[in-house]
């Protein structure tokens, strides 16, 4: 019984959408939504894999502050995008665009994945060899040869 209290207790106050703080929030709903949709498109440069808007981190909070006055300012969602782009860099998006630069991040699972198919059709293609039967005359002499210096240094 306590084990679902504690998780209804999680899920009703944990919760990531308690990360924007209340001061933070627009008089203008619809501008709000619209930092809220840009928010979540936008990775916390503390946390990495994170939006902002669930972030707690300092950085985050300056940056959804710096989205909101953005939106207030006039700018398009476009706009925000490149301006943060601009000041952090690719990296800052969850989507980073399609370019040059990105082409290797874009492509990286699909090569992983290529490689690792090729990989194992290649493995599982090759013919087993056959086990040997039996030494060859050399090695059997070699053999001999070592049982037999080990034997007299025994008896030694």
């Amino acid at each position: 019984m306590l084990k679902y209290f504690v998780l209804v207790f999680t899920i009703l106050f944990v919760s990531p959408s308690f990360a924007v703080e209340p001061d933070e929030i627009l008089d203008d709903p619809v501008l709000e939504t619209r930092a809220r949709d840009i928010s979540v498109n936008v990775r916390c440069v503390v946390c990495q894999n994170e939006p902002i808007d669930t972030s707690n981190a300092g950085v985050a909070r300056d940056l959804r502050l710096l989205i909101r006055e953005r939106l207030v300012a006039g700018d398009s969602n476009d706009q925000v995008y490149e301006f943060l782009v601009a000041r952090y860099g690719d990296y800052v998006l969850f989507k980073p665009p399609w370019r040059p630069s990105t082409y290797l991040l874009w492509l990286a699972p699909f090569l992983i994945l290529g490689g690792g198919i090729i990989g194992m059709v290649y493995t599982l293609s090759r013919k087993p060899q056959k086990p040997r039967d039996g030494l060859s005359a050399d090695e059997q002499a070699t053999l001999d040869n070592l049982i037999g210096s080990n034997s007299e240094k025994d008896a030694s």
